[in-house]
C-alpha cells in the first residue's frame, strides 16, 4: 500500500526524533538510561500488539499500563523533567529574548557592579588568609527555600560583612550566604550537594554544594577554598577554578547583567 509522504511528515519524523534525542540525553545525565532504554522497547512492543497485530486484549491491558505509566514516570523523574524544563529556559537564546524584551538600563548595570566589587574584594581578602566561604548570588529563579535553611540578614552588600560572617569562629561560617536583589538576604544556609562524579576528588564538600545549586538554578555560586585560599565560580553546573580577582570580577559583572 503506498502512502504519500511529503515536507510535513519530515518535519514531524524530525520532531520526534528531535524529542528522542534530548530525551536520551536527559536519561544519560541522571544515570537512567536503563530505563529509558526499557521504556522504548515497551512503547515498541505496544505498538506492535496494538497496531500491527491488532490484538485486542492484550492491546487494552497495555493501553491501561500506558496511561497510568504516565503518571508513574512524572512522578519517579520529576526532579530530572524539572531540570529539563529549567535548562530548555535557561538557553541562551531564550535569555537573550527575555533580556531584548527586558526594561533593564545602563544605570541599572552600574548598581550591579557597585554590589559586585564588596564580594570580589571580601573574596580576595579571604584567599590571602584561607578562610573558606561560599556565596550564592541569584538571578532569575528566586531562592527564597534555599534563604529559609539559614539565618535571615537582610543587610547591605558589605566587604567586612561577608568577611566577618565566614570568619572561622561565626556560628554561620559553614553555611552558605545568599545574595539577592542587592541585599545579603541570609547566611548559614543548607545547599543541595552535586554528585557529579566528574568533580576532582581533591575539591570539598564546598565545591560540591556550589555545583549542586548552579545545576539546579541558574544561580552563581562562588567557593573559597579553605585548604589552598583558591577561588572558584561554579555556573550551569560547571566549574571555574583558580580564578583571580580581575577574572572573578569579570565572570560576576558578565553574568549579573
Amino acid at each position: 500500500m503506498f502512502f504519500e509522504f511529503g515536507i510535513k511528515d519530515i518535519i514531524d519524523i524530525f520532531l520526534v526524533a528531535l524529542m528522542l534525542y534530548y530525551v536520551y540525553r536527559l536519561m544519560k545525565e541522571s544515570r537512567s538510561l536503563n530505563v529509558f532504554i526499557g521504556i522504548m522497547i515497551f512503547v515498541v512492543l505496544w505498538l506492535i500488539v496494538s497496531q500491527i497485530l491488532e490484538m485486542r486484549l492484550l492491546g487494552s491491558i497495555m493501553d491501561k499500563l500506558v496511561s497510568v505509566g504516565v503518571i508513574g514516570l512524572i512522578v519517579l523523574f520529576q526532579e530530572d523533567i524539572r531540570k529539563f524544563l529549567y535548562n530548555l529556559g535557561a538557553h541562551q537564546r531564550m535569555r537573550t529574548l527575555i533580556k531584548f524584551f527586558s526594561s533593564e538600563t545602563g544605570r541599572g548595570k552600574e548598581v550591579d557592579k557597585e554590589s559586585i566589587m564588596p564580594v570580589v574584594l571580601a573574596c580576595l581578602g579571604m584567599s590571602k588568609r584561607k578562610v573558606g566561604a561560599l556565596i550564592v548570588m541569584e538571578r532569575a529563579t528566586p531562592l527564597d527555600d534555599i534563604v529559609e535553611t539559614g539565618e535571615a540578614i537582610d543587610a547591605n552588600i558589605s566587604q567586612r560583612l561577608i568577611e566577618n560572617i565566614f570568619f572561622k569562629n561565626s556560628p554561620l561560617h559553614d553555611g552558605a550566604m545568599v545574595i539577592s536583589k542587592k541585599r545579603i538576604k541570609a547566611a548559614g544556609c543548607i545547599l543541595p550537594v552535586s554528585h557529579n562524579f566528574d568533580i576532582p576528588k581533591e575539591l570539598g564538600l564546598r565545591h560540591r554544594a556550589a555545583m549542586g545549586i548552579s545545576q539546579e538554578c541558574d544561580a552563581v555560586a562562588i567557593v573559597v577554598s579553605e585548604e589552598t585560599g583558591g577561588i572558584s565560580v561554579a555556573i550551569k553546573g560547571e566549574l571555574q577554578l583558580r580564578l583571580s580577582g580581575e577574572k572573578l570580577e569579570s565572570i560576576l559583572t558578565k553574568e549579573m547583567e
